[in-house]
């Protein structure tokens, strides 16, 4: 998995953390987390704060 591969990532956020507040989670955890991913391989410089957002929209949608 890559940053622009938003709805993957999602996905495996909602295994690894189904608990979690997500629209209370700060972008520096959400960022450690993407990148803690078994299947995450990109580098850490790619990521934004739209990026970031974008994943955390679409984490909300999984989990809706």
């Amino acid at each position: 998995m890559r940053w622009i591969d938003i709805h993957d990532i999602a996905i495996a956020l909602e295994d690894m953390y189904p608990a979690v507040d997500i629209v209370n989670v700060r972008f520096t955890d959400l960022w450690k987390w993407v990148q803690a991913l078994p299947e995450f391989d990109d580098v850490p410089e790619r990521s934004n704060e739209r990026i970031l957002e974008a994943i955390q929209m679409a984490w909300l949608s999984e989990r809706g």
